[in-house]
């Protein structure tokens, strides 16, 4: 029997200062703060400044991770970042992550699904701590999405906003991470992607969000309603088992739907869209570490973390506090 596990031993979040709110917005494109909310659930959202990159974003909330667990960053035994928004071709943003936290020779990469990056991030990072030869692992979902936007488009600019948020990963005998369940269909690539390419040194193709609403939407539901089946059957677990669900953050109408799904309240849903908006592979670890750090979630309970990203990836991971 495998001896060698992985807890949340911390948890940590950075948003830009700078707010946009709808209004905002009101001026920049013919939307209204009425139309975003009542379609999204959104009121505002974070702006990276000019000179912040997507390794600065997760730097701070490393630090502030790092500090909950009680973990140096000399201590780490593996950094795992989840972008989609790098801060360059190469090195990966989890590399320079590393020398910025002033970490050394633990292996680094980046995870790229989009919206379900941290999913796949803390699910990866898990399997390596099941190995036993890690201790400490730093999984951190950052993204700067405000750059890869079309703020002529009022369909998808009024959707995301920037952010980063982080776990630590302590080895453990008993299982903080009870499973993890990941999915990917690239036949629909064409639904929500940002299709540009650098090519001899200029950018081939258009290298700003597109999306098909409607079908993301649709897809979804189902595929977080999928999740919940999947993830409640194999830990023989009932829907009244999890006590909290923290969802990605893209639309309060797909959260809402999730609920639904998991006969659970929306009292038992964590909620950072309206303040947040999307920011893709940053919103979970962003909405779990304000549930933690506000005494939500507590010791002792299952929280269920799931999310659907461009690909279409999707997943969920199920954990005991």
């Amino acid at each position: 029997m495998n001896s060698h596990y992985s807890r949340i031993a911390g948890t940590g979040s950075y948003l830009p200062a700078k707010v946009l709110a709808n209004r905002d917005l009101e001026r920049m494109v013919d939307t209204t703060d009425e139309w975003i909310y009542t379609r999204t659930g959104i009121r505002q959202r974070h702006i990276a400044a000019d000179e912040e990159k997507t390794s600065d974003l997760a730097l701070q909330a490393s630090r502030k991770a790092l500090e909950a667990a009680g973990v140096a960053a000399a201590d780490l035994d593996l950094i795992v970042v989840a972008t989609t928004t790098p801060d360059m071709v190469f090195p990966s943003t989890a590399c320079l992550l590393q020398t910025k936290l002033g970490a050394r020779n633990c292996p680094a990469f980046d995870v790229q699904a989009v919206c379900s990056g941290f999913i796949y991030g803390l699910a990866t990072a898990d399997q390596f701590m099941r190995s036993g030869r890690f201790r400490n692992a730093l999984v951190v979902g950052a993204e700067i999405y405000s750059r890869i936007l079309d703020w002529n488009d009022r369909t998808t600019c009024v959707l995301f906003g920037d952010g980063a948020g982080a776990v630590v990963l302590r080895r453990d005998r008993t299982p903080g991470i009870l499973s993890s369940h990941l999915h990917a269909d690239g036949s629909y690539a064409n639904m929500l992607s940002v299709p540009g390419t650098v090519c001899g040194g200029k950018v081939s193709g258009r290298p700003l969000l597109q999306m098909d609403g409607s079908g993301v939407f649709r897809f979804a539901v189902k595929a977080l309603d999928d999740l919940v089946e999947e993830t409640i059957a194999a830990n023989g677990m009932q829907k009244a088992d999890i006590d909290w669900l923290v969802p990605h953050q893209a639309n309060i109408r797909i959260i809402q739907a999730s609920a639904r799904k998991l006969g659970m309240s929306m009292e038992k849903v964590v909620v950072t869209v309206d303040r947040h908006a999307n920011t893709s592979a940053a919103s979970i670890p962003l909405a779990l570490d304000e549930a933690v750090r506000d005494g939500r979630i507590r010791s002792g309970q299952h929280v269920l973390l799931e999310g659907v990203g461009g690909g279409f990836t999707w997943g969920a991971v199920l954990v005991k506090w």
